[in-house]
């Protein structure tokens, strides 16, 4: 069967997992994890170590020496044939998707979540074309079943990335024990905090020194933002902050792990933060009238900041304000994220195996 690393480094947290666990429930099933950059390669091959008889790293068609992706859609209908003999194929984004709506293969493809939350591009017609939809919930599995999903194709297994055991650090290397925040705006405009107020906020935070900052954005923000790497690099010596926009810290969960208190806008990175409630704020500079729309069911979660000027007082009394929505927090990660009991990669391992059985 193949695992399709194929994308940004930020799926990996959310393929990993489950072909640990695959290897654990059937040692016998071959697994060829897919590839198109060295640097997810290097990453794959240091915690696969040595003994993976039947673990391959494979390089797919385009592969790149460096950080930098090929173009997805040429790599995929180069890899369309070898596909072709593997039964099942494992992604964790849709323009994988693509091979199966298109083709008439009898690959069956399972896709797992990469991310969480209201704002997910459920009606993206590539899902349909997946074997099996994986979800992290069940409340996330309703949204697909209201679309006219048939539940045979679409399956509740928790939030794999809470199993990734491969983080970078604990915390960042700061000089005192101050609260740590970190700010990490949304790369796509329309979503994002960024482009309006990104700059200052990064200036008053800095300004403030009542915190150690980690300002750890999208992981694709660079690509839309151009002035990003030089706003933060402007800051990064400075020893209350830790900026980062390259590393695999940014995707790996270290972050929303060592933070006190969260600041953002619609990432679905604030639900991995609430696995384990704590203070947050969400930066709203389009003045959104959110109060109403599912797709804000996050900024619930934590005070909302209307204006820029309000931004400091808010995150001076997130703490202090937290008993106000604690509970709200836990109710809403669980809603989100399934059960966390350690056990998702098994249950994606489970629907692998089945489509395998089904294949036979």
């Amino acid at each position: 069967m193949a695992f399709l690393f194929l994308g940004e480094t930020l799926l990996i947290p959310h393929l990993f997992p489950i072909v640990e666990a695959l290897a654990e429930l059937a040692p016998d099933v071959r697994q060829d994890l897919w590839v198109s950059t060295a640097t997810t390669e290097a990453l794959l091959a240091g915690w696969l170590g040595q003994d993976r008889s039947n673990i391959r790293i494979r390089r797919a068609p385009g592969f790149r020496p460096g950080p930098e992706l090929p173009a997805k859609l040429p790599m995929l209908a180069r890899l369309a044939p070898r596909l072709l003999r593997t039964p099942v194929a494992v992604c964790a984004e849709q323009t994988s998707l693509w091979l199966p709506r298109v083709l008439p293969m009898r690959t069956r493809f399972v896709k797992t979540s990469h991310g969480v939350g209201s704002m997910s591009a459920r009606d993206d017609p590539r899902r349909r074309a997946a074997w099996r939809m994986l979800v992290p919930s069940e409340a996330e599995r309703r949204t697909y079943l209201d679309r006219g999903f048939a539940p045979d194709r679409v399956a509740a297994t928790g939030y794999v990335k809470a199993s990734f055991r491969q983080r970078t650090h604990a915390r960042p290397p700061f000089a005192d024990d101050r609260p740590v925040l970190l700010y990490t705006p949304h790369w796509q405009r329309y979503r994002s905090s960024w482009w309006e107020w990104g700059r200052e906020v990064v200036a008053r935070l800095v300004a403030a020194g009542r915190w150690n900052l980690i300002l750890a954005p999208h992981q694709r923000l660079v690509e839309r933002a151009p002035d990003l790497r030089r706003v933060l690099a402007e800051v990064a010596h400075l020893p209350h902050v830790h900026a980062d926009i390259d590393s695999f810290a940014c995707v790996d969960g270290s972050y929303t792990a060592a933070a006190d208190i969260y600041l953002g806008d619609t990432s679905s990175q604030v639900i991995e933060f609430l696995q384990r409630p704590r203070p947050a704020v969400f930066l709203n500079p389009r003045q959104v009238r959110w109060e109403e729309d599912p797709s804000y069911a996050q900024w619930r979660c934590g005070e909302v900041v209307d204006a820029l000027d309000d931004l400091l007082p808010a995150l001076g009394r997130a703490a202090e304000r937290h008993a106000e929505y604690a509970a709200v927090q836990a109710r809403f990660a669980a809603e989100q994220l399934g059960p966390l009991d350690g056990r998702a990669p098994e249950r994606v391992a489970g629907h692998i195996l089945e489509a395998l059985d089904a294949r036979a």
